[in-house]
């Protein structure tokens, strides 16, 4: 079961995927956002890109809603998200796949590297607005290099789908999160 802090991690997560804010996930929520990562410029430019980004993000509806629809009716709450969440681990070999998508979407230039703007962009992207993103990419950038290598981006991606540790850095690759209630 979800902790309080991976709860208010996937909670902003839901409520980025939620295009149509209805409270649920379904696969037009899918597409809306594989959409939204079609508009970054690598992906618009290529089609090959623009097919894979499609198949992992319409892939992830897929494991989603097989393991988290439990009523069957085409549509995952937050709470059948949280009641997942243990599974994630279970499913690194997926995130990791993702991972190697999304890094290829935001590597504008292609130079196997993401820039703090190149960053910057996968922020907006996941969103579908513009975030302040404030200091994140120097706390994500633990080299100090001012990039983010493949390897680098891998890590930050799997802690930030699995991490329950509120001091692991990849809580922050898509943004900010929200303070914690007091």
């Amino acid at each position: 079961m979800a902790s309080e802090f991976q709860r208010s991690k996937l909670t902003t997560m839901f409520q980025a995927f939620d295009t149509d804010r209805n409270g649920y996930l379904d696969q037009d929520d899918f597409q809306d956002l594989a959409d939204r990562w079609h508009r970054l410029p690598r992906v618009a430019d290529d089609p090959e890109l623009a097919a894979r980004v499609t198949e992992v993000t319409l892939g992830w509806w897929d494991h989603l809603s097989a393991a988290a629809d439990r009523d069957g009716d085409g549509r995952v709450g937050l709470d059948e998200i949280l009641a997942m969440v243990d599974r994630l681990p279970a499913m690194l070999e997926y995130v990791n796949a993702t991972s190697d998508a999304v890094f290829d979407a935001v590597d504008e230039n292609g130079d196997g590297r993401i820039s703090r703007a190149e960053h910057r962009h996968l922020v907006d992207t996941w969103h579908g607005r513009a975030i302040d993103t404030g200091d994140v990419f120097d706390q994500l950038d633990r080299d100090g290099d001012g990039h983010l290598g493949r390897s680098e981006f891998a890590l930050l991606w799997a802690q930030f789908w699995i991490s329950d540790n509120p001091t692991d850095p990849g809580n922050l690759l898509c943004g900010p999160l929200p303070e914690p209630p007091h």
